[in-house]
């Protein structure tokens, strides 16, 4: 131009052309692929590293021009000058200069070189020539030198080209930089670790000699890296001059946040705030930030004040005035609304307010009735640091104090019991934690309980943690879409750019949720200062680092404020105060650090000289203190109050103060921003996270107008640290990189099962937001994202690669033609353990049967957990010192070695050494966190493997990890807080191990240990050292399978301090010959089992030919070293059951025709027209024959037909003779009753009765019935006495339903079964000794086997005695051992039908699937899930059956399954009525879980129904109304609802008794089954059976393979004995003998001796065997007081006749016996009642025990508080509250008391008998009250009788009391004229119809002289009822469950000296005349009275004095 242009024309020259440049299209064809030097040395360095940052090249206005109104800055920086003269330029020059400036580019050298060449012919090419005088340009020589090199190059005719070159050379100088800055970034970012995914990057392929070259070079490249410019000479030389050139005409990131300029055509400050200054200084660049001015107060804003508040909630804000600004604006949103929220606010602006405001937002939702429901919600926090966590519970625990809300911290660090969770109102967790924890299908319920879910600092999703807040919130997210229940998310975070994407994420809706504040209202605003230092060397960079540091805290000192420093280790906090202090000496500036003049100076220092810490008192005299972790505890506490109260002005300290304490301070400085990360194994930089977290900590908001964060860094960082704290990294996903364990973890859970589920799970990360917006970070071109804008496919591709690699690795089952996918026990472990994939990969590859110790660290090593930690030149020395002293183990590797390293520090870790390197010391801690994870999830995968040898040792390595112990250690070590280490030392020198020390007297243990008072301690700590005692009885079912009782007697002293509240013990079956783990299960041994009888657990275990010598029982203490029992199993003298399975062909016969039975009104009985196969079969042995048959088939074969076939032949032959049919079950006998009164009997015109315990028939009934329908008990009483029973003896035939389940008795081979439900049909009374529990809890089952087998022989006993023959027809399913049963029940070989199990009528098809999960109830929720697939799958329109364990069970069923087909959008699939009709059934259902379930097409099933519910349930299943039936397995049993899919939910139940989950019998399991298929609609049936995974195999093997039925006679043996002593069938020993060989116990007993307890069958042993059994039993009755032994025979008792009488338990009379006594009071007649062993088999189920509690606060007699989990405590409780008429807690209560109540008639009339037997009348007449009381729920000596009238109230009760009316009797009496005038006002009429329920009885007497006996009197007695109009004789009991009749016990007794002299018992419907024998002795007259007692009515006896008559 010629002529200087003025500054206001550069600035417009440069705008506009800033403008032009970007509107110029981005030209994309020029960029090429750069051939990059990888440089080995520089992993996770950033762009530009290590490159001196000169004066941008690019027109920029700075204070180049002496322009001072330009330059914000203060004047003394100009000094440092930002334009180096060096290079001689004068200043006209130079603005000559800046003219071209525009041209002067590496474009423009590369013209002028194109020049020189042509016109100079130069050897070189243009490039080559470039290139080399860019290195000249760029050396440090002089000016003159330089000039001299470039004329060599060029020649001398080019001197004018050298000239411009010198004269530029600044400007070109600064393009180059430029340009190697920008390749540099580019090599760095390809050499990092790209955290994207890498698709599309390039892949370079070399071989292995060129990696050998390559990485020669690169060690020489290192060698000559020292100086900075060989650096640049370095990069230079390795640089083509085309892509220098192409970088340097890109722009640095630093500059793109520079706006250029402030003139009125500038352009707008892009990306930095107005007045930001960039200064240049040698060696570094600083940017000064200002601070952002508080926004002004809007119109109209206000702040809320606390009062607006609830009362509730103002008291977390005690001491708050009103909330601050923020807190305000979002407080209407949060406190009055459920919406989700995102709060993007700065640090410190009282974020952690706005989660207290959604806290009380949701107690207020749970705040009812001025209560705080506490148990229905809790509150989750996720914070991302322990430190913080912490912080946030101690706060928020204070602050909800006055709530009585408990908060607690759920960390690494802070475990938490399941009683501690349940009381926890608010968690406070780390993302990591909370991940494990909503993993777990066993911790369903927490998370179910969650209503508010609060993520601080969401802006981590940037962090490699991100992915696990992704894989929260869409768990939560999910959680909420398909349970349809409300958990609110409330998102905390940093101001960020992407705030929109993240609420997208979040769901939150962006009108109302979504809140953004930016800097400006940051309470104290925050001035900013970024340093970049550009020094490379080492040495230079640090001293540099120091000074500014030095420097800006000095600013800050002379203007009066107290500064911060961050460092980032424990170490470099106090080498930093040193040099802080040692720089002030040198400046002289000490004084601004001293303290010496605050008041209390001398006071404090005092008290400072007391701390340990030399560096604490030295620092403090300087005015200087450090803080980090490593100190104690005191000594931070101090130095916090010192800086706080301004006697420390300066604190150097780690960032855990930032994020831990609240400590503000004016100033604060972040000295580096590389910290040490062992995770990485390597240098990291500072996160976002921490970098607001310190500066959030900057300004005191009381004290400071403004605070200042200052950042050092290296100069490559800081346009990285700029951009991210001004807020523009915009937050990218970081889940890929962690997919396959996410994706795994869901599998896992159950809640993604396939593709299409998996890519809708991954729609609710953040990645998917991410992924539509910026495609290309994540790997995706545009065209893709034009093809399929939705990126479905993409997502699908991400997904399929995921689940083929968990597939490969095995922790998923993953089938590509379906894309389902299923999860395996491996992945289940990696997903429970946290363990990464590519560990499980390792795992996969390295673990093996046998492995050595040092074999198994190493594999440990190799996990890739570690795989990021480093070796290190430095640490080698003491890493080889360390493996020497420490490691007691092989190092593989060695030292030098990565994985020997961390060897080491495992060893290092059991053996507690110390080590000295910091870097070590953080390895070794990062190492440790991860270490007890990993080794147990080891274990869990050696133990479902099932290697004895290395599962074993795994779980010692467990105990080693925890404890810190080596397992070659001496035991006792675990106690080493307790017994010294001399002691500890000497027994393991002396080799003096456990078994030795127990063996051995306190003296001489202390003479080993040269130590007398050492022997005491040792010997009681070994009292203390868990044992446990094994014995074992085996008993062969099969000759592949025997059942094991295990007892387990713990042997030492419970102490709640080392043992807790419960010890485990893992209970492992090894056979160690093959290697192999039969049998696993964990068993919990708690405090109170402990000390208690030894505990049982049975399980089978299978067993193979050829026998191993033996198995091997252990029980394995799963935490304390060495501690464990064995037990063998032998098998040498073992005798098996002979293997005989006779199966009945079913043979290929054309179906016979109805017209075969010959008889039309037969014909007419059946609606079809030909018989099935097995009918056809069986047909003539039933129809024309009176052969006995056993008739074994599947369910659901029609043998009630075939029954009916045999029943068909009696009318035809025996027309005269009876039908018996027993059935084991009530329902089934009613079913039986429904189908034949509307068949059979009707068209026949026939009788027909039931006999149940429901129904009990008049003798009239029974001899004119021909067909009695009963169940096994009730036989069994009536045919006890056949003498006298007629009609017992005119039974012909004799129809056993289910006799299979005479072996009931195999209910614990799988254990046991079904305990609550059946309750209803329990007729229980027989002892538990002679437990139930062995049939499942099913009474009913343990009555049939035992009464089956009792009846059988009894019946065949009485026609052998009357020569009748009875005829026997068995049904039952497959049979093992049909021949045993059949010879019992005289069958012959024509009568014996035994047909697989595979002959159904309707083929079915089974599935079985595991599933894990230690605990019962997130057990059967996570099968809910595979169940709703089930139906889809196999059923989607037919119906289903679903059987679950219990009540509950079927409720939690058909919630979730209308919760999944709601989320299918098919809400009501399962419902197939029209809306008015299901209108009208919901209006007739009383139970209300039933009627919401109903509108679903989900019915309910259970005995807690009432029958009315049941039946129309039952109808509209049948009808196909509703689809789906969920039901307890009594169904299988009772109704005969087939249906097309039958999913069995779960194989156990709760047993009460044994207080755990116990197995079904096999016998259920296939008559569940057996309901899928319904003959006449479907072609086959299925079943889907979910069990839990380890039984798995178990099913698959013997759902086919039939079981043989065993006797369980023996168990019962007594009270059979004894009702057959009693009447009068044995008398003698022999008699006992000969009745045994006539049962099947007998029969079994010699073909499977070993089941029985013995060995052999040899006659003699045999008969000796029974001789002993029957003398056992004899002495045990006699023991009992039941019966008599004399040297010839046995005779019954008074007790004995009243047991068979009452079918009580020979040991419930007996206990009886011992305690009633003459004056027995009515609180201990309860006592004993309930101690019945009747009730032994109440259930107690899980937790009840706190229900029992509570109850026993509210009722008037105690009971024993030490056993509220006992059956008899819990009757007692249920009877006093029934008297009480308190409502009882949960429904299953209601059901238990009715049970209670129908046993205890008979209990009660059996201790009335006793009681008159004995001839006690006051203990005799306080019975009959209870009785009374029973019947109508009161108390008889506390309440009126008024209380039984249903319209009674308490006024009316005491009104009537004032006018001396205290009974209904005394109303009854009254004349109906006068009961108006008693009543005043209430209404006569209702009373009058409440006493017409009530009879009115006369007596009249009359004592009459008996004429024969010579001269006796008799009692003539009168009864009538004077109520004319009262019909029934039903008594009036509405409190009772079951219907009962009136009776009168009529007393002769004399109360003044509690004589009795006679009891009778009558019932009467209208009149009666009956008398009583007085005592012959007249002298007794005297005070002799007659009582009349109801049996059912309080308040109705009536007292007449013999005397006066």
């Amino acid at each position: 131009m010629g002529y200087p242009a003025s500054d206001a024309n550069l600035h417009k020259v440069a705008s506009l052309a800033q403008r032009l440049f970007k509107l110029q299209p981005a030209d994309h064809g020029r960029s090429s692929v750069f051939e990059r030097e990888l440089n080995a040395g520089e992993d996770g360095v950033e762009f530009g590293a290590d490159l001196i940052f000169q004066p941008p090249s690019r027109f920029l206005v700075d204070s180049l021009l002496d322009n001072d109104d330009l330059l914000e800055g203060p004047p003394s920086s100009r000094h440092d000058g930002w334009h180096d003269l060096d290079h001689g330029y004068s200043n006209s020059t130079y603005h000559h200069a800046v003219v071209d400036r525009r041209k002067l580019s590496l474009e423009w050298l590369s013209n002028a070189c194109d020049r020189i060449v042509k016109e100079c012919a130069s050897q070189l090419s243009r490039d080559e020539l470039a290139m080399a005088i860019c290195r000249v340009l760029n050396s440090d020589k002089p000016g003159e030198e330089i000039a001299g090199d470039l004329l060599d190059l060029v020649g001398v005719s080019a001197f004018e080209a050298v000239q411009d070159l010198m004269l530029h050379r600044k400007e070109l100088v600064d393009a180059i930089h430029q340009g190697l800055l920008m390749l540099k970034s580019d090599k760095t970012a390809s050499n990092t670790q790209l955290r994207m995914p890498s698709y599309g990057t390039q892949v370079t392929v070399q071989t292995e000699s060129e990696r050998q070259i390559d990485k020669l070079r690169r060690k020489e490249e290192k060698r000559y890296k020292r100086g900075a410019e060989n650096r640049v000479e370095d990069d230079l030389s390795a640089t083509n001059f085309s892509s220098l050139l192409r970088a340097s005409e890109r722009r640095s990131p630093i500059e793109d946040l520079f706006g250029h300029g402030q003139g009125p055509n500038s352009l707008a400050v892009t990306a930095l705030p107005q007045g930001t200054l960039r200064k240049h200084f040698k060696g570094y660049e600083e940017v000064i930030i200002p601070p952002t001015p508080t926004a002004p107060m809007k119109p109209g804003e206000k702040l809320i004040e606390i009062q607006e508040l609830d009362g509730f909630a103002q008291a977390a804000f005690r001491g708050y005035k009103s909330l601050n600004r923020i807190q305000s604006q979002i407080f209407q949103t949060t406190y009055y609304t459920n919406e989700n929220i995102l709060v993007c606010a700065p640090t410190g602006a009282g974020k952690t307010n706005i989660a207290m405001i959604a806290i009380l937002h949701e107690i207020g939702q749970h705040f009812r009735d001025g209560y705080l429901h506490k148990d229905e919600f809790k509150i989750v926090y996720v914070a991302p640091m322990k430190a913080l966590a912490a912080e946030v519970t101690s706060a928020f625990s204070h602050r909800l104090s006055p709530l009585n809300m408990t908060v607690r911290e759920l960390t690494g660090d802070m475990q938490l019991s399941k009683n501690e969770l349940e009381e926890t109102q608010m968690i406070v967790t780390t993302p990591e934690k909370w991940d494990v924890i909503t993993r777990k299908s066993s911790d369903m319920s927490l998370s179910m309980l969650v209503k508010l879910l609060i993520i601080d600092e969401v802006h981590l999703l940037n962090d490699e943690r991100g992915a696990v807040i992704e894989a929260l919130v869409a768990r939560t997210l999910r959680q909420v879409e398909s349970t349809q229940t409300m958990i609110r998310i409330v998102g905390l975070s940093a101001t960020l750019p992407s705030y929109l994407e993240v609420a997208q994420f979040l769901r939150v809706n962006p009108e109302t949720g979504l809140f953004f504040f930016d800097s400006s209202y940051r309470p104290v605003p925050l001035a900013q200062q970024y340093i970049g230092i550009s020094e490379h060397n080492f040495v230079a960079r640090n001293a540099l680092l120091n000074e500014i540091c030095y420097n800006k805290v000095v600013d800050s000192l002379r203007q009066g404020h107290q500064a911060m420093v961050f460092v980032h280790s424990r170490k470099d906090t106090a080498k930093t105060a040193e040099k802080l202090v040692e720089l002030s000496r040198m400046n002289e500036d000490l004084e601004l650090f001293k303290n010496e003049t605050h008041p209390q100076f001398s006071l404090i220092k005092k008290e400072v000289q007391k701390s340990r810490n030399k560096d604490l008192i030295g620092f403090f005299e300087s005015g200087v203190g450090i803080h980090h972790a490593g100190m104690l505890r005191s000594d931070r506490g101090l130095t916090e109050r010192l800086f706080s109260d301004g006697l420390i002005k300066v604190l150097v300290c780690t960032a855990t103060l930032a994020w831990g304490v609240n400590l503000p301070a004016h100033t604060v400085v972040i000295k580096g921003t590389q910290l040490y990360d062992p995770k990485a194994g390597g240098w990291r930089d500072l996160g976002m996270l921490d970098v607001m977290q310190i500066f959030g900590r900057a300004g005191r908001p009381q004290f400071d107008k403004s605070g200042e964060g200052i950042i050092i860094t290296s100069h490559d960082k800081l346009a990285y640290y700029l951009r991210l704290l001004t807020s523009q990294l915009p937050i990218e996903s970081q889940f890929i990189s962690s997919l396959k364990d996410n994706l795994n973890a869901e599998v896992a859970l159950g809640t993604v099962t396939n593709v299409k589920e998996a890519c809708l799970w991954l729609g609710y990360t953040y990645l998917s937001v991410r992924m539509k917006l910026n495609p290309l970070a994540y790997g995706i071109g545009w065209d893709e994202v034009m093809a399929d804008p939705s990126l479905s496919s993409k997502q699908r591709a991400l997904v399929t690669e995921a689940a083929r690699a968990l597939d490969k690795a095995k922790m998923i089952r993953f089938d590509e033609k379906s894309g389902n996918f299923s999860c395996t026990e491996l992945g289940r472990i990696a997903s429970h353990f946290y363990i990464q994939y590519s560990s499980v990969e390792t795992y996969n590859e390295m673990l093996r049967p046998h492995m050595n110790d040092s074999e198994v660290i190493d594999m440990i090593a190799n996990s890739s957990e570690f795989e990021n930690i480093q070796v290190r030149e430095e640490e080698q020395n003491e890493l080889e010192m360390l493996a020497r002293t420490s490691c007691p183990l092989e190092v593989k590797g060695g030292p030098s070695n990565k994985h020997g390293k961390i060897s080491i520090l495992i060893q290092l870790y059991i053996s507690r050494g110390s080590i000295d390197s910091f870097s070590l010391v953080s390895d070794a801690a990062y190492i440790s966190a991860s270490l007890a994870r990993i080794v147990r999830a080891l274990f869990e995968i050696c133990l479902r493997r099932g290697w004895c040898e290395m599962t074993s040792f795994m779980l010692e390595y467990c105990k080693a990890v925890d404890r810190q112990i080596w397992p070659h250690q001496h035991p006792l070590r675990q106690f080493d807080k307790d017994l010294s280490a001399d002691i500890l030392r000497k027994l393991e020198e002396r080799g003096a191990d456990l078994d030795r020390l127990q063996e051995m007297q306190e003296k001489d243990i202390g003479a080993l240990i040269r130590y007398a008072p050492g022997g005491k301690l040792v010997k009681q700590y070994l009292g203390y050292f868990p044992w446990v005692q094994l014995s074992a009885a085996v008993s062969p079912i099969t000759r592949t399978v025997l059942k094991v009782d295990l007892l387990i007697t713990p042997d030492f002293v419970w102490k709640d301090r080392f043992h807790g509240a419960a010890q485990r013990w893992w209970i492992l079956v090894e056979d160690s010959e093959n290697d192999h783990i039969y049998h696993s299960e964990l068993f919990m041994l708690t405090k109170r089992m402990s000390r208690g009888e030894p505990q049982k657990l049975s399980f089978t275990i299978p067993i193979f030919e050829p026998h191993p010598p033996q198995y091997f029982i252990r029980a394995v203490s799963d935490s304390w070293l060495q501690s464990e029992a064995f037990y063998t199993i032998s098998f040498q003298n073992l005798q098996l059951p002979e293997a005989r399975t006779s199966h009945t062909e079913l043979l290929d016969l054309r179906p016979l025709p109805v017209t075969s039975l010959g008889n039309r009104t037969y014909e007419s009985l059946y609606n079809f027209s030909h018989f099935n196969p097995i009918q056809t079969q069986t047909f003539h042995v039933l129809y024309h024959t009176d052969n006995n048959v056993l008739l074994g088939a599947p369910t659901g074969s029609g043998k009630t037909i075939s029954a009916e076939l045999a029943i068909l032949h009696l009318f035809n032959t025996q027309p005269d003779m009876k039908v018996i049919y027993i059935a084991p079950l009530k329902a089934i006998v009613r079913e039986r009753m429904n189908d034949w009164r509307k068949r059979l009997v009707s068209q026949l015109g026939k009788q027909m009765v039931e006999m149940t315990g429901d129904h009990t028939p008049d003798l009239m009934a029974l001899m004119s019935a021909d067909i009695i329908i009963s169940t096994p008990e009730k036989w069994d009483g009536i045919s006890r006495n056949w003498h006298s029973r007629s009609y017992v003896t005119k039974v012909g035939l004799m129809i056993l339903d289910e006799i299979h389940l005479l072996g009931a008795d195999r209910g614990p081979i799988l254990e046991t079964c079904l305990g609550c439900t059946l309750t209803k049909y329990k007729r229980q009374t027989l002892e538990g000794g002679l437990t139930c529990k062995n049939f499942g809890g099913h009474s009913w089952l343990f009555w049939w086997v035992v009464y089956g087998q009792v009846i059988v022989s009894r019946m065949r006993y009485i026609s052998s005695q009357t020569e009748r023959s009875v005829r026997f027809i068995g049904l039952s399913t497959a049979l093992a051992n049909a021949g045993d049963l059949a010879d019992w029940l005289g069958v012959g070989e024509t009568g014996l039908f035994n047909f697989k199990p595979s002959v159904r009528p309707v083929p079915l098809e089974v599935h079985i699937q595991g599933y894990p999960g230690k605990y019962y109830c997130p057990r059967m929720n996570s099968m809910n899930k595979p169940a709703y697939a089930a139906i889809c799958t196999h059923s989607p329109t037919k119906p289903v059956l679903i059987f679950v364990s219990s009540r509950r069970q079927t409720r939690l069923t058909a919630l979730d399954l209308i919760q999944y087909a709601a989320s299918d959008e098919h809400p009501r699939q399962f419902l197939s009525m029209p809306e008015e009709v299901l209108q009208m059934i919901l209006s007739q259902v009383t139970d209300q879980n039933l009627r919401h379930t109903l509108q679903f097409g989900i019915g309910l099933h259970h005995a807690g129904l009432n029958d009315k519910d049941r039946s129309l349930i039952e109808e509209l299943f049948a009808n196909n109304k509703i689809q789906v039936l969920v039901c307890t397995s009594t169904l299988a049993w009772g109704v005969n609802l087939p249906a097309h899919l039958v999913i069995i939910k779960g194989t156990e139940y709760y047993d009460g008794k044994a207080k755990r989950y116990v197995d079904f019998p096999i016998t259920d399991i296939l008559q569940m089954m057996g309901r899928a298929g319904r003959p006449q609609y479907d072609q086959h049936g299925k079943a889907v059976i979910l069990v839990h995974e380890p039984k798995k195999s178990f099913y698959k093997k013997f759902l086919y393979e039939p079981f043989p039925v065993e006797s369980s006679l023996k168990e019962q043996l007594h009270d059979h004995i004894n009702a057959e002593i009693v009447s009068g069938t044995i008398c003698h020993k022999e008699d006992a003998l000969h009745y045994l060989t006539w049962t099947y116990f007998f029969r079994r007993l010699v073909v499977n001796p070993a089941y029985y307890g013995l060995e052999d069958t040899a006659p003699e042993i045999l008969s000796s065997y029974l001789s002993r059994l029957v003398q056992d039993t004899f002495e045990d009755l006699e023991d009992s007081g039941c019966i008599k032994m004399n040297d010839d025979g046995v005779e019954p008792l008074m007790l004995g006749s009243i047991a068979s009488q009452y079918y009580l338990s020979y040991m419930t009379v007996s206990m009886f016996g011992s305690n009633i006594g003459p004056d027995t009071s009515l609180e201990v007649f309860l006592h004993i009642l309930s101690g019945a062993s009747e009730f032994d088999e109440l259930p107690v189920r899980h937790n009840e025990e706190n229900y029992n509690e509570a109850l026993s606060k509210n009722v008037p007699y105690m009971v024993d508080n030490n056993r509220l989990d006992d059956p008899h405590v819990k009757a007692n409780l249920l009877f006093q509250a029934h008297f009480s008429q308190l409502e009882l807690p949960i429904s299953d209560y209601v059901t238990d008391l009715k049970s209670v109540l129908d046993q205890s008639i008979r209990i009660i009339q059996a201790m009335i008998d006793i009681c008159a037997n004995s001839g006690w009348l006051s203990s005799t007449i306080t019975c009959m009250h209870l009785l009374q009381m029973v019947m109508q729920g009161l108390w008889y000596d506390k309440d009126s009788s008024l209380w039984m009238l249903p319209c009674m109230s308490s006024d009316l009760v005491s009104s009537l009391g004032k006018k001396g009316i205290s009974s209904v009797q005394q109303l009854l009496d009254l004349p109906k004229a006068n009961i108006q005038t008693v009543l005043e006002g209430f209404p006569a009429s209702r009373i009058s119809q409440d006493l017409q329920h009530f009879p009115r009885v006369q007596v009249k007497l009359k004592v009459q002289k008996s004429d024969t006996d010579g001269g006796t009197f008799s009692l003539n007695i009168k009864l009538a009822k004077m109520n004319s109009n009262r019909k029934t004789s039903r008594a009036f009991a509405p409190r009772f469950p079951k219907i009962k009749d009136e009776a009168w016990w009529l007393v002769l007794g004399n109360p003044s000296n509690s004589e009795l002299y006679a009891v009778k018992r009558v019932s009467f419907s209208d009149r009666l005349v009956t008398h009583m024998e007085l005592p012959s002795t007249p002298t007794n007259i005297e005070g002799m009275k007659l009582i009349l007692l109801s049996d059912c009515y309080l308040g109705f006896e009536q007292e007449y004095s013999i005397k006066e008559l």
